[in-house]
């Protein structure tokens, strides 16, 4: 055999990530096509600019989470091998009730030593639960032991009795979750709590942007890109070669591969038939298995000067407000960067919910959901912009009870060996556990090749 094809379906992060990982991997000549149905690659992460000033913004992933403290971090190697930037991103502070929380010195000052002992208690249950190496090694390759009961994140907030300390643990986590307590597990919630301590994890983005991890990606990619080609099934031939069905211009298209991989988010699998029933009820059961769809709703706003830098000085920080969301200095991650930008993320319910409103009635209540001190932005005001990611992530990546990583990459093994899945789904639905899911599947597939050139 002379060469191996693969044919990758998604030009987002995981379809680019699987694509280079392979590239290195790979010992034999290996020809990839990349299907992508947009007219850009990059799926979630996004920088865009305004139109009003030529100033970038997130529109997509926020950050990347950085673990090299603890141990290996592949993302962060990865950006370093790119020779890409980055800036660390501190905070969070909360704003309750007018209130600026940043430690627990202001919860005791300024709710009373009441919260501030439960607070604590809660801080000390979610440790206990979930040390700092257990955190990291959240991923166990041989698969989850079976819980004995599914214990949701409110069953662990009840514990909470004081209201204001409740309020202060959501509103600190809410647009992390992207959704409600009651629609994702003990375990991920808790995950998403103990990840704001340093000890556990920190935060960055690239400078310029992130967007430039994706765009350095493709650059180096020796592979065969088909923007807005969006493949429509999946089928496998006589030859057990795997035959994509794909629509160019209209035009249906037939390509046969020896490997496919589908790096779709989980909310677009569906878009994919399997005329095998086999495969076709695998691939649901995949899909059913992570369906639990989380939201989110960014708004980016532009102002002439970064008016809110004499009361915060943080990357970011958490609002009491539109649900329990997270405020980004998206300028300070821009050197000299005259202008300021906010954005605020929104998560689960409220994003939902609010998704349904126009733009403009989305910028004016992020407008005003700045704290009075802050009122007075208004005057600064000189662009904003919506970006709406309905059913973008998961509630509860890896399902109730996570499978081996085998089995979550590759959903029919019998019949269907060299069908593989990508997604941040099956990990922690972030950049880090796309990159996580990327590399498997590249090894697997490399050392599949191996197997067949023997």
């Amino acid at each position: 055999m002379s060469s191996f094809d693969v044919a990758i379906v998604g030009g987002g992060p995981g379809g680019l990530m699987t694509a280079y990982a392979l590239q290195r991997l790979a010992d034999h000549p290996v020809h990839v096509a990349l299907f992508e149905a947009g007219p850009r690659l990059g799926g979630k992460i996004l920088t865009p600019h305004f139109r009003t000033a030529p100033v970038r913004y997130e529109a997509g992933a926020a950050e990347f989470y950085d673990y090299a403290h603890i141990d290996e971090d592949p993302l962060k190697d990865l950006i370093a091998e790119l020779g890409l930037p980055i800036r660390p991103m501190g905070g969070p502070a909360v704003v309750m009730n007018q209130r600026i929380l940043s430690n627990l010195d202001d919860i005791s000052d300024r709710l009373g030593p009441q919260v501030h002992r439960a607070v604590v208690e809660f801080d000390r249950l979610a440790k206990d639960r979930i040390t700092r190496q257990e955190f990291y090694h959240g991923d166990d390759p041989e698969g989850s032991p079976p819980p004995p009961e599914r214990l949701r994140f409110d069953s662990d907030l009840a514990h909470v009795t004081e209201p204001e300390a409740r309020t202060y643990i959501e509103t600190l986590i809410h647009s992390d979750l992207a959704t409600e307590p009651d629609l994702t597990s003990s375990q991920y919630g808790l995950q998403n709590y103990v990840m704001n301590d340093d000890l556990y994890m920190n935060l960055y983005g690239i400078e310029g942007g992130n967007e430039r991890l994706t765009h350095e990606l493709a650059a180096r990619l020796d592979a065969t890109v088909h923007l807005e080609q969006p493949v429509c099934g999946v089928e496998r031939q006589p030859d057990r070669k795997l035959r994509v069905h794909s629509v160019k211009r209209g035009e249906p298209q037939h390509d046969d591969f020896d490997y496919v991989v589908i790096a779709l988010p989980h909310n677009h699998l569906p878009s994919i038939s399997y005329p095998e029933a086999g495969l076709a009820e695998a691939m649901r059961r995949h899909f059913d298995r992570h369906d639990f769809p989380a939201h989110y709703l960014r708004i980016s706003v532009l102002f002439d000067e970064p008016f809110w830098r004499n009361a915060f000085g943080d990357s970011y920080w958490m609002l009491d407000r539109l649900g329990g969301c997270c405020l980004y200095d998206e300028s300070s991650r821009i050197p000299g960067c005259r202008h300021g930008v906010l954005g605020w993320l929104l998560g689960g319910t409220a994003a939902g919910e609010m998704s349904e409103k126009s733009d403009e009635e989305l910028i004016e209540a992020a407008l005003d959901s700045l704290p009075d001190f802050l009122a007075h932005g208004r005057e600064h005001f000189l662009e904003g912009v919506v970006q709406r990611w309905p059913a973008s992530v998961s509630a509860m990546p890896g399902g109730w009870q996570p499978l081996s990583l085998d089995r979550r990459h590759r959903p029919e093994p019998t019949d269907h060996p060299h069908l593989f899945v990508v997604g941040d789904y099956l990990f922690d639905t972030t950049i880090n556990g796309v990159l996580d899911s990327a590399e498997y599947v590249a090894s697997w597939l490399a050392a599949l090749m191996i197997e067949r050139r023997a």
